[in-house]
């Protein structure tokens, strides 16, 4: 653990904050958000396996 981990720990709340309050700026119904969320967390779960093999 370093010295800069609350510093590191605020900043990644504050851009959790800034997503959360650019994706609910879209207005979307709970259905639809939790389906595009799920489509996100799919890309990002398939991009992180396909480095994985590729860059062992």
């Amino acid at each position: 653990m370093s010295e800069f981990d609350g510093v590191r720990l605020v900043a990644l709340v504050g851009w959790l904050i800034l997503a959360a309050s650019a994706f609910a700026s879209y207005r979307l119904d709970w259905k639809k958000g939790l389906r595009l969320a799920l489509v996100w967390i799919a890309i990002f779960t398939g991009a992180a396996l396909v480095f994985g093999l590729l860059l062992p």
